[in-house]
């Protein structure tokens, strides 16, 4: 008999050269929703053992800072900028004292995103806020922490939560900044200037700080960031039991 010879049936890209064909086998780079959903999954199982972890970490002081530079989506959705770039930029507001911060920023209204950009989040530029004069929390306390740097202060913008009757109470951004030795606490959204400026050992209970950046913009973490995730999971555990 002749020998018979087996053929390959497998079509080869050859045979088909403008399909997809192998497409599936792809070792490439992910898509997008490949991404999202890989991060869903790992998120999905690492929550048990973070839900550990949290319980038990110990509540320390919410104001320690730590030696780790945040994500900038930590801060919050709409800040599309570095910190460095809010100190740079034109500026047509000229101020020579601390006073003066708090006398033009009394003339600003504060208005939420989703009114003023139909966005729930948006961190203006300081150029932008002075065009405006109207912004949300994060807008007056960029454009005060800025003046702050430019008067020579040593000034932090934070963002974090307020604390209402031992609860956190919102998503909320300030500024703390040095003058003789002292810490203050700056409210730059504050209607009043006695309400704008605290030393913040009076006050330092009434808030938990996640993250911030300094002077220069560099970015920092809080140990309030852990505070504030415990607090949260044992809030949503206390409605769960109820």
């Amino acid at each position: 008999m002749p020998r018979q010879t087996t053929r390959n049936l497998r079509p080869s890209t050859a045979d088909y050269p403008n399909s997809q064909l192998g497409a599936s086998f792809s070792l490439g780079t992910p898509t997008p929703l490949e991404e999202h959903l890989f991060r869903r999954i790992v998120a999905w199982l690492l929550r048990p053992l973070l839900t550990l972890v949290l319980r038990l970490t110990p509540d320390d002081d919410a104001w320690e800072r730590l030696t780790v530079t945040p994500r900038l989506n930590v801060y919050g959705g709409g800040l599309r900028l570095d910190f460095p770039k809010f100190l740079s930029g034109p500026s047509a507001v000229s101020v020579s004292s601390l006073d003066d911060i708090q006398q033009w920023l009394l003339g600003c209204k504060y208005e939420a995103d989703e009114i003023l950009f139909s966005e729930p989040d948006f961190w203006q530029h300081p150029t932008t806020f002075e065009r405006l004069r109207a912004g949300d929390c994060e807008d007056f306390a960029l454009w005060a922490w800025r003046k702050l740097v430019e008067l020579g202060f040593d000034a932090d913008i934070v963002a974090g939560y307020c604390v209402k009757d031992g609860k956190l109470a919102g998503r909320h951004a300030w500024v703390v900044f040095r003058q003789d030795g002292k810490e203050f606490l700056f409210e730059p959204a504050a209607r009043t200037k006695e309400a704008m400026i605290r030393p913040l050992s009076e006050v330092r209970d009434n808030y938990v700080p996640e993250v911030g950046a300094d002077r220069t913009g560099h970015r920092f973490a809080f140990t309030g960031y852990l505070v504030a995730q415990k607090r949260q999971l044992r809030d949503r555990t206390s409605l769960r039991t109820a």
